[in-house]
């Protein structure tokens, strides 16, 4: 890896795809929110990460690999965010009126994540998601990650992360 620049920095990510999870550090501009960087015109066509540990889900059991560097299709992603602790500012004003966190479970790959989606009071949860379909990329709060294949995960607290609605299933919760 060549020097930063004084314009960037370095962030450790995580990366879900439908069969591997990848978790090393992207290099971005300062003025970069790395938490909605995918959402914004200037994502990248391919994450490059740096030392990533790329965790194949498709092999019994999971086999895990380490490399110096890796070039992987956006495209591909599924789910998107900043390793804990590392944190954004959330994108939402906390003071908007006639909104809920509604707690929802996304079926991302073979992980389980328990979050909540900000969504309007007018309006229910299926049609808040059949609305939300049309993004390219979601935001959902509060989550808890896990893998029933990767028990030694535990439970990944991560206060807001990105998944892609059109590749993931929705599970309601009471």
């Amino acid at each position: 890896m060549s020097t930063l620049s004084p314009e960037e920095k370095t962030n450790q990510v995580m990366a879900y795809t439908h069969n591997l999870l990848i978790r090393g550090d992207v290099v971005t501009r300062q003025s970069i929110r790395v938490s909605v960087w995918l959402r914004t015109e200037g994502a990248p066509e391919y994450l490059h990460i740096l030392n990533p540990q790329v965790i194949y889900l498709s092999a019994t059991p999971a086999k895990a690999f380490s490399y110096k560097e890796v070039y992987w299709p956006v495209s591909e992603v599924i789910a998107f965010h900043l390793t804990p602790p590392g944190k954004d500012v959330m994108d939402y004003d906390e003071t908007e009126k006639n909104r809920i966190m509604h707690p929802v479970t996304f079926l991302v790959g073979t992980f389980i994540v328990n979050a909540a989606l900000r969504i309007s009071t007018q309006v229910d949860i299926g049609t808040n998601i059949n609305s939300n379909v049309r993004v390219p990329w979601l935001s959902v709060y509060g989550a808890k990650i896990s893998n029933p294949n990767l028990p030694q995960m535990g439970e990944l607290p991560v206060p807001m992360l990105l998944v892609r609605p059109m590749q993931i299933g929705f599970a309601v919760q009471s």
